[in-house]
């Protein structure tokens, strides 16, 4: 669980203000569990989805998502990765692969994390921000995700990472606005895929 529970550039619960606002959500809390959900509602309610509220910056490191208060969903899921650890909870980082329309190509990823309970293991959720059409929410075990994944194209990549894949640095880091981020979501192969 190592990996799980450390501090990295991108999940830099070391900075002082996630910290802070780590420690004010543990105090919110009484068990793991409610812990987690505390640190699950801050991001999702508390961050901006940045294409949701056109809001620059493009933020990649959990303390400039907390600084900002903005960011696309892999940011937000840097964030309560950090936030999660900073409470010594395990937490890593997943993906979807989704359609950027309403189906059909181009298809990019989306960002969201798996967090480790002690009573029924790893548990995902979504802290991308609720809106008309999304609602997810913290209802262990039962995942309730912003997006189901519709296959053959659309799908939940299995992977549980303790580090945001280079591809999805790359773009956060590489553009400086928000539209650019947009026309340059990152995306997968899939094996057997036509």
């Amino acid at each position: 669980m190592t990996p799980f529970l450390s501090p990295s550039s991108y999940i830099d619960f070391q900075h002082p203000l996630v910290q802070e606002t780590a420690q004010a959500l543990g105090r919110s809390g009484n068990s793991q569990r409610s812990i987690a959900k505390a640190c699950f509602e801050f991001v999702r309610d508390e961050v901006r989805h940045s294409w949701d509220h056109k809001l620059n910056p493009v933020t990649c490191r959990a303390s400039d998502v907390l600084m900002h208060r903005t960011g696309y969903c892999y940011a937000k899921s840097h964030l309560l990765a950090a936030l999660l650890r900073a409470n010594g909870i395990p937490a890593g980082l997943c993906y979807q692969r989704l359609s950027v329309g309403e189906s059909g190509a181009p298809y990019c990823l989306h960002g969201l994390n798996a967090v480790y309970l002690d009573d029924i293991g790893w548990y995902r959720l979504d802290a991308r921000g609720n809106k008309p059409g999304v609602n997810a929410q913290f209802t262990p075990p039962i995942e309730a995700l912003a997006f189901p994944a519709r296959p053959p194209q659309e799908c939940d990549l299995p992977e549980i990472w303790a580090e945001p894949l280079p591809q999805v640095v790359a773009v956060l880091e590489q553009y400086s606005d928000i539209k650019q981020v947009a026309q340059n979501l990152p995306d997968v192969a899939l094996w057997g895929a036509s």
